[in-house]
């Protein structure tokens, strides 16, 4: 009997939470979920991270099933690192600003035309502009490893030109960016965020550096959702405004209850519009369904998934992963 009332539709009869852990043990599944997730999805989670600790985790798991609760991209990575793994995603409509702002085809153009650059990528873009990459880069370790290039190396940093931008400030690099940005983070006011920091002076700011950099110029921490999160266990003020996707607000809440998080608005002053819509996608239904059919299913053609793999491997080693370093050399500039 199927249980489901259309596709993506409601599940009636079913307790949910019971059925999904049922069917994790059954499939030997791990479940991963971003903190940008529904905190329903999060409190029923094997691990919660940002894209370097879930990157981690899908390359280390023991599971024959890997339920990956974030975004298209988040979800190939894991498939990358585990091929023999099955990998499924609740929905698979489950995309990023980011990675629709960089066309493999456009990215492989743009590394023709500067042959002496390497492509220093942000981890949220496609299997097919990671296998067109030399060292993938996650927010949280994206300093660390442009640390370790020759400082005399052009890099092409692409696809959020406000992380590349910040970087470049912060370290001082000239980087040629690629102009995309994260609907999200983008959403943030200025105006407004000034006025909800008038209201609450003695509350540091805590921003994502996908911000624009007028967003981040009021920041007291930069650094990413793992690092505000720590950030915000660290602060000795009770109160904290954050300037990330809100959806990480649960997991302050639930390690912090005695402080008091507020999102930073957006220009109609309040955070609702920068909830990530794409994140959003993923419901408890959809998750189950996933579970239950082992579908929709993340597939990579073997020969992107071994150079999309090459820039992974790299970002992991330098960012102090657990497999080997790759050669850093300029990628092979194809199109998929």
């Amino acid at each position: 009997m199927d249980a489901r009332n259309g596709i993506g539709g409601t599940l009636t009869g079913l307790d949910l939470r019971a059925e999904i852990d049922r069917l994790r043990k059954e499939r030997n599944a791990v479940i991963l979920a971003h903190y940008y997730q529904r905190p329903e999805i999060q409190d029923l989670a094997d691990f919660v991270g940002d894209s370097l600790d879930l990157s981690r985790k899908a390359q280390a798991t023991d599971a024959d099933v890997i339920a990956f609760c974030g975004v298209r991209f988040m979800a190939e990575t894991a498939k990358i690192l585990s091929p023999q793994k099955t990998v499924i995603l609740p929905d698979m409509d489950a995309g990023c600003s980011l990675e629709d702002s960089c066309p493999p085809e456009d990215f492989a153009a743009f590394r023709a035309a500067h042959p002496d650059h390497i492509a220093l990528t942000y981890i949220n873009c496609s299997a097919a502009v990671k296998g067109l990459s030399d060292v993938i880069v996650t927010s949280s370790s994206a300093e660390k490893i442009l640390s370790q290039l020759p400082a005399d190396q052009k890099i092409i940093f692409g696809p959020d030109r406000n992380l590349g931008g910040y970087l470049a400030r912060k370290t001082g690099r000239d980087l040629l960016l690629w102009p995309g940005v994260c609907i999200v983070h983008e959403a943030f006011s200025e105006t407004e965020l000034l006025k909800l920091k008038a209201q609450y002076p003695d509350a540091p700011i805590a921003a994502h550096p996908e911000c624009p950099a007028v967003i981040l110029d009021h920041a007291d921490y930069v650094g990413s959702t793992s690092g505000i999160l720590d950030y915000a266990r660290t602060t000795p003020a009770q109160t904290l405004i954050v300037a990330t996707e809100p959806h990480i607000i649960h997991q302050m809440e639930k390690a912090m209850p005695d402080k008091h998080f507020i999102g930073a608005p957006g220009a109609d002053g309040n955070c609702n519009c920068n909830i990530c819509p794409y994140m959003a996608l993923n419901t408890m239904e959809k998750l189950y369904i996933a579970l239950r059919d082992l579908t929709p299913r993340i597939e990579i053609d073997e020969d992107l998934r071994l150079r999309a793999k090459k820039s992974l491997d790299a970002m992991l080693a330098m960012a102090g992963g657990t497999v080997g370093q790759g050669d850093l050399g300029p990628a092979r500039v194809t199109g998929d």
